[in-house]
């Protein structure tokens, strides 16, 4: 039986994996595929990845194809989410930040450089016509749970991370939500080590197809709804409405797609250069 491992983040997106695993159905096709949790999100994948940690990750696009360009030896093999991360913008409860026009020159709290919340930063402050040198400063806070403990302490003035995620966290927490800010892009793909895709493609193959049968029916599951709100501590009118808006993938990513991304990083002068489509995509 083939060993591989997959990493990604404990979040509802990628419960379509944990079906397929709990079900046995890699070791239909002679595959042990293992799944590790990473709560720090893209730049610790990124960083497993380039370890040989692990062979394969659910990843934020912008945040692969940033580290492909600077050297990861992997590539995207497809979207796993075709439409937008939306993500929120927070504040703690007890801030007096009460707008996104009010964190203009404050300091975002990210999980680490290269990550989702660190480039998506550099969207949002795009977006709202900030000046990307002046108008941004960050505090590294290694994922939600830091920020949920450091943002109230002052370690960070705002922090980004998906908005039905921290949902709870806004109902019952420390959180407010000031705004939102959606990737201008699909927002999860996946990527495997280039290694891994020379010597073994047949069971890339294979993990592929079975993922894709159980994402194109997902949302035909009964009671999928009930099973998040239950799994991931939801409310149902929040699972519902996170549903409407989330659309899986089984085609690979367009090079008009992956061009995007890269000028869009270049602009914003998170890479020096483009690279190659065949360099990014497998």
């Amino acid at each position: 039986m083939k060993q591989f491992k997959i990493g990604g983040v404990p979040e509802h997106f990628n419960l379509p994996w944990y079906l397929t695993l709990k079900n046995k159905e890699y070791h239909e096709v002679d595959i042990n595929l293992r799944w590790t949790d990473y709560y720090g999100g893209t730049g610790q994948m990124c960083k497993a990845l380039r370890e040989g940690e692990i062979d394969m990750a659910v990843i934020l696009t912008e945040g692969i194809i940033r580290d492909i360009i600077n050297g990861n030896p992997s590539k995207i093999v497809q979207v796993f989410v075709k439409s937008p991360l939306i993500w929120g913008i927070h504040t703690a409860k007890n801030s007096d930040y009460k707008s996104i026009s009010d964190l203009k020159g404050t300091k975002a709290a990210i999980s680490r450089y290269g990550s989702g919340s660190h480039l998506m930063a550099y969207v949002n402050a795009e977006k709202q016509g900030w000046d990307t040198e002046k108008d941004l400063d960050f505090e590294v806070i290694k994922n939600l749970e830091g920020a949920l403990n450091g943002l109230p302490e002052g370690k960070g003035d705002y922090f980004m991370w998906e908005k039905f995620t921290t949902k709870p966290y806004v109902d019952n927490g420390p959180f407010n939500i000031v705004g939102e800010c959606p990737t201008p892009w699909p927002c999860f793909v996946i990527a495997v080590r280039n290694e891994v895709l020379e010597n073994d493609p047949d069971a890339v193959s294979k993990i592929l197809d079975i993922i894709n049968a159980t994402t194109e029916e997902f949302k035909e599951i009964p009671c999928i709804d009930q099973m998040i709100s239950n799994r991931y501590d939801q409310n149902i009118e929040d699972v519902q409405e996170w549903l409407s808006l989330t659309e899986w993938s089984q085609e690979q990513l367009s090079e008009a797609e992956v061009t995007r991304v890269q000028k869009k990083l270049k602009q914003l002068q998170l890479i020096e250069s483009e690279k190659p489509i065949n360099d990014i995509l497998g």
